[in-house]
């Protein structure tokens, strides 16, 4: 198993080296970079003159390297991850773009998984109740449920909910992690003194979020797992199991749902980066500080090192999550690890 994982790592170097390559040439397609955005700044809001914001664009593209060829460009960006760490400074933050992603990625992959394991859980176990009650009135329920899941946009669920919040129910602070008399306060009061009137705080300004990410998430997994268990119900070695004497509970949780799992589990290798960018249609219209509006934001002004981070952050959180995804079929099926001894 050591070198199974030691092999795909290898095998994820090549592949992330390419990645960035194309994400730095297609980011930097488009006409324009941030001197452009600084140039129009200053005429719009500073009221300068297109010739003082002229020469100031171009000084700043000549102090930051960005009349360089892409290829150096490029180069530099890379020299600086392999030999210092250094994933290069943002132009809009200034400041290290290492620290603009470690400060917005706990909370994205937090609030990422939270979504995927709930996800995972209602929808499954949505799928089970919905394939062994094949036409009846909770299948009928369930499916109308999934289908608005997966075909209701995020961004239109997000709004729906802000109206409600703020209009109909009046709850404030919306668009923030805590409210303001929470937010300076550390996690940890002392010794194994847990903050948890902070950590409500957090939970009642987020569940948003969540639900709505869950709610798209669910659908599929329902619709899968409901599909797959249909076809497991029917085969061969069920009736076997029915025969044998076992009850209708047994059969369908030792025998057919753990065959019907294997689509879902290899979907988990696409699903980490899934749901971290899926929060970013919420994430903007709640305006919550996640990666999501940190990607957007960042391409509109022409932050180059900062899209082009986040986007390798996801490419490795792909690799990551089929490395999860193979070893979790391998726990889930002997199959597999039989073919991968031999």
């Amino acid at each position: 198993m050591l070198r199974f994982i030691g092999i795909r790592i290898l095998q994820a170097i090549p592949v992330l080296i390419v990645m960035s390559i194309i994400t730095f040439i297609i980011i930097q397609a488009p006409p324009g970079d941030y001197a452009d955005f600084i140039r129009t700044n200053m005429i719009t809001q500073g009221n300068a003159t297109v010739e003082a914001a002229n020469a100031a664009a171009e000084k700043y593209r000549e102090d930051h390297g960005l009349n360089d060829p892409l290829f150096v460009q490029y180069m530099r960006w890379m020299w600086g991850i392999v030999s210092r760490g250094d994933f290069g400074m943002s132009y809009a933050y200034n400041r290290p773009v290492a620290e603009v992603v470690a400060q917005r990625l706990p909370a994205t992959i937090a609030i990422a998984l939270t979504c995927h394991f709930l996800a995972s859980l209602l929808g499954i176990s949505f799928g089970i109740i919905a394939a062994t009650r094949q036409y009846t009135w909770v299948d009928t329920t369930l499916s109308i449920i999934s289908f608005l899941g997966m075909t209701v946009p995020r961004f239109l669920m997000a709004l729906i909910l802000i109206y409600i919040l703020a209009y109909k129910l009046n709850v404030q602070e919306i668009g923030s992690f805590f409210s303001s008399k929470y937010g300076g306060q550390p996690w940890w009061n002392g010794f194994l003194d847990f903050n948890w009137a902070k950590f409500w705080n957090l939970i009642q300004h987020v569940w948003p979020v969540i639900a709505v990410a869950t709610f798209g998430g669910l659908a599929y997994n329902m619709r899968v797992m409901r599909a797959n268990l249909l076809d497991t119900l029917n085969a061969q070695y069920v009736e076997t199991a029915r025969a044998k004497g076992l009850s209708e509970g047994a059969v369908v949780m030792r025998h057919a749902v753990p065959n019907a799992l294997h689509p879902l589990v290899a979907y988990q290798g696409v699903v980490l980066p899934y749901m971290l960018t899926g929060e970013i249609e919420v994430a903007i219209v709640f305006g919550l500080a996640t990666i999501g509006p940190a990607i957007v934001g960042s391409m509109a002004i022409g932050d180059v090192y900062v899209t082009a981070t986040l986007l390798l952050v996801l490419g490795a959180t792909l690799i990551i999550g089929n490395i999860i995804a193979d070893l979790l079929l391998a726990v889930l099926d002997p199959r597999i690890r039989v073919g991968a001894d031999a």
